[in-house]
């Protein structure tokens, strides 16, 4: 009985939180994972936890509390089931960089200014919303989002004061990011292309690659398709070294295009 009694308890406190509130309270452990907080109004045990991705844009998580400390954070999730509150200290740290974030939907297009470029990506000085409390931009394009066509570094597609239009993807609530691609806001070379082709069309190109498995063509500007090594040969062949190398002009037929994952098979047995 005392363990349904408690169960009621947990639900109807929980049932007063919403997504959005501000709830404080106690630490009383923390571990690499995340923080658990027993949180005010409800001391029988800590209903509440801090994620690693939610406890500061600002600070390592190590840094961010100890056991006995007071905090405040916004409530992001709330498991009436579960009996836990998700919260984020980060959200109550930079409030205004958090609700614009938190109100920006998926798809819509972002101006700004390229700010940093980075070897895993570039920031972006976004021309509405908040500064960053630690980062150039709140706006970050990761290197395949740059562009669809393959470059050896990002200053190869954008430099540093340079104008940008951008498609949000998601709230990187981790580092209080907006998420951004640059590609997105350009045609797929890859769709454009596979539109005009059908199975069994001969097409030709350079050999750009040797993989186990077989080994890549261009065949068109920036679009490869692959040969797989049963399809290379009319004799079974152990590698594909043994019969073209890296630069060989091929003439291939098309077996398979898949539009969604961007793949284009070729034989060159059966051309």
């Amino acid at each position: 009985m005392g363990d349904a009694s408690d169960g009621g308890d947990v639900r109807r406190f929980l049932a007063a939180i919403g997504v959005g509130d501000v709830c404080r309270g106690t630490v009383v452990a923390v571990s690499r994972s995340g923080i658990s907080v027993v949180l005010d109004g409800f001391t029988d045990r800590p209903l509440g936890t801090v994620g690693r991705m939610d406890g500061s844009w600002r600070r390592r998580f190590a840094d961010v509390a100890v056991v006995g400390q007071r905090i405040a954070g916004e409530v992001t999730a709330v498991d009436v089931d579960e009996g836990g509150v998700r919260l984020s200290m980060a959200a109550i740290e930079n409030p205004e960089l958090w609700a614009f974030l938190k109100g920006l939907r998926p798809g819509e297009c972002l101006t700004g200014t390229v700010a940093a470029i980075e070897s895993f990506g570039v920031f972006v000085a976004l021309d509405e919303g908040p500064e960053h409390p630690v980062f150039p931009g709140v706006g970050f394009i990761t290197y395949p989002e740059l562009s669809w066509r393959h470059f050896d570094a990002a200053s190869d597609v954008v430099e540093v004061g340079q104008r940008v239009s951008c498609e949000f993807l998601q709230f990187d609530t981790w580092n209080g990011e907006a998420r951004l691609s640059l590609r997105a806001m350009q045609p797929d070379p890859y769709l454009t292309f596979v539109d005009g082709i059908v199975v069994g069309q001969r097409l030709s190109g350079p050999v750009t690659k040797l993989v186990p498995f077989g080994v890549f063509v261009e065949v068109a500007d920036g679009i490869e398709g692959m040969v797989h090594l049963s399809e290379l040969s009319p004799v079974p062949v152990s590698a594909p070294e043994d019969v073209v190398q890296v630069g060989d002009e091929l003439t291939v037929v098309v077996v398979d295009v898949d539009r969604e994952r961007h793949r284009l098979s070729l034989s060159r047995r059966q051309a």
